[in-house]
């Protein structure tokens, strides 16, 4: 029977298969860098620990399809982990240590796993406390401490070779995330294997990666996004990854320039505190960075040229949902300022009408995919399982995103269905109002809302910051749109706030903005 896991560029591989693999072609070679830690492992060394790792899981009792939450910020302890748990055939759990112990504790008891990990700077006792799971903790690799079942200690008495072998499949579960905020209870979406190896595929596809890349990741590997665009590809070229626990302004560029980074993960708040408060670089210092990736959230093309300029570096604006992984990339020789790219080519991508009928270039619609690039499960935070395989192959899966594509097939994000502004009937997308805004003198940031409106049901109203020492009038941002928006999209009101409410991805919250208006509206 064919396999479609081998008729890849490239074939889907165990974490046993490709650990072998690279530790046989580049033993020595520089695997992972813990940057924030001070810690480096070469291929050798990352194939015996996580060997070891596995042993220790196996001798728990931990095997195929169990769950195994892991509970850790980001050091090269949790990538230990994260990979011995699938080198077992295991489910790996990993949730932001940030979300909250509530909402942790809320997790772990609809995700019901078999083991809990949880890294000994968290205060794990509290987290777990009355839940009745089986947990261990695990402190610093390689030696661990003397502490009693703590996971390093205990494996590095254990012999690689009881590790079980096989491992994990394409078709087995491969991780369970959360999806939300820090404020929303969370749910929980779940991939298998193939789906992200895909994922890191079409990673590859926009970067040109390869095995002679330095990519640096500074997100939490709790997040899909981190897990396809730095893990899977780093398993599937063995490149080098550069790990550390958050962005640092001050310290980003000496990371590019020290350790010669070719790759750099960025989201539009990275790139909005650079520009936001210029770090100045000599391009020969950074020679070595041939691109730099900007996802999670849009990315004006103001904003985007303005970045570049300033310093000559490369950005590549991608696209993806929680539930379909990449949806569209700019390529590494091919893209277009202003769009997320062309569609994946792992994914089924389509723009739909209202009716189901696919849109031609030039006409809005709802982002639709399919295939088995997509989430296969989803867990409701009432612990419902929703199994989605049987469909994802058939049906297409709406995204709630609204976009167009032109005539080469680069894909435009115009808004959320939920955020669109519906005034007298007319739908109007806030993304294009927030582009013409941030065009203006003085405007550092920008979002248009729709607000309740007793004639045309909505109106627009805009929300803006000003950049540093600059003074904005709303009369003036009012005027200064009307050159560029049919007054059917102009905004109405405008008000101008130090900061907009994001979530910790990075995305403007509008929901809160109308909290806000609504506020102000009382106030007068």
């Amino acid at each position: 029977m064919h396999d479609p896991a081998t008729d890849l560029a490239i074939p889907f591989r165990s974490v046993a298969e490709i650990l072998a693999r690279h530790e046989a072609a580049h033993p020595e070679k520089t695997a992972i860098v813990d940057l924030d830690g001070g810690k480096e492992i070469d291929f050798a060394g990352l194939r015996a620990a996580v060997e070891r790792i596995a042993a220790w899981l196996a001798a728990r009792g931990v095997g195929r399809g169990d769950r195994v939450v892991v509970l850790s910020d980001e050091r090269i302890e949790k990538l230990l982990v994260f990979l011995a748990v699938w080198r077992v055939g295991a489910v790996a759990c990993p949730f932001h240590v940030e979300t909250g112990i509530p909402h942790l504790r809320a997790i772990i008891g609809y995700i019901d796993p078999r083991l809990v990990l949880w890294q000994s700077a968290l205060d794990g006792e509290r987290i777990l406390s009355g839940l009745g799971y089986d947990s261990a903790r695990f402190s610093a690799w390689p030696e661990g401490d003397a502490g009693p079942g703590e996971v390093f200690a205990s494996a590095a008495a254990l012999d690689p070779r009881r590790a079980p072998a096989g491992g994990n499949a394409a078709a087995d579960t491969a991780c369970i995330f959360s999806t939300s905020g820090t404020t929303d209870r969370p749910k929980c979406v779940e991939w298998d294997h193939l789906g992200l190896w895909l994922c890191g595929l079409s990673s590859l596809d926009f970067t040109g990666m390869t095995g002679d890349d330095r990519l640096l990741e500074y997100r939490t590997f709790s997040w899909l996004s981190p897990q396809i665009l730095a893990l899977m590809p780093f398993l599937q070229t063995g490149l080098t990854l550069h790990m550390a626990r958050r962005f640092s302004r001050r310290r980003f560029f000496e990371w590019i320039e020290d350790r010669r980074i070719s790759v750099a993960i960025g989201v539009p708040t990275v790139i909005n505190m650079l520009l936001n408060q210029p770090v100045e670089i000599e391009p020969a210092r950074i020679a070595s960075l041939r691109l730099m990736t900007s996802s999670s959230a849009p990315l004006s093309p103001d904003r985007w040229r303005r970045f570049e300029a300033l310093y000559g570096i490369t950005l590549l604006q991608f696209y993806g949902a929680s539930e379909g992984g990449w949806l569209c990339g700019n390529r590494h020789d091919r893209r277009k300022l202003g769009t997320v790219g062309q569609p994946a080519r792992h994914i089924g991508f389509a723009i739909l009408d209202a009716d189901g009928a696919p849109c031609p270039p030039g006409v809005e619609g709802e982002i639709a995919i399919r295939g088995p690039q997509t989430a296969t499960a989803s867990i409701s935070p009432s612990g419902t399982y929703r199994d989605m395989r049987p469909a994802r192959l058939a049906e297409w899966h709406r995204s709630g995103d609204i976009g167009v594509a032109d005539a080469d097939g680069f894909v435009t994000v115009t808004g959320r269905v939920k955020d669109l502004i519906i005034r007298g009937g007319v739908n109007i997308a806030p993304l294009e109002i927030d582009a013409v805004l941030m065009r203006l003198p003085g405007i550092e940031e920008a979002a248009a809302v729709g607000v309740p409106d007793p004639i045309y049901g909505e109106e627009v109203a805009a929300f803006v910051v000003a950049r540093a020492g600059e003074t904005v009038e709303a009369d003036r941002v009012i005027a200064g749109c009307a050159p560029h928006l049919p007054a059917s999209k102009l905004p109405k009101s405008v008000f101008v706030v130090d900061a907009l409410p994001r979530s910790e991805r990075g995305k403007i919250r509008r929901d809160a903005l109308k909290d806000l208006w609504r506020e102000r509206a009382g106030e007068t």
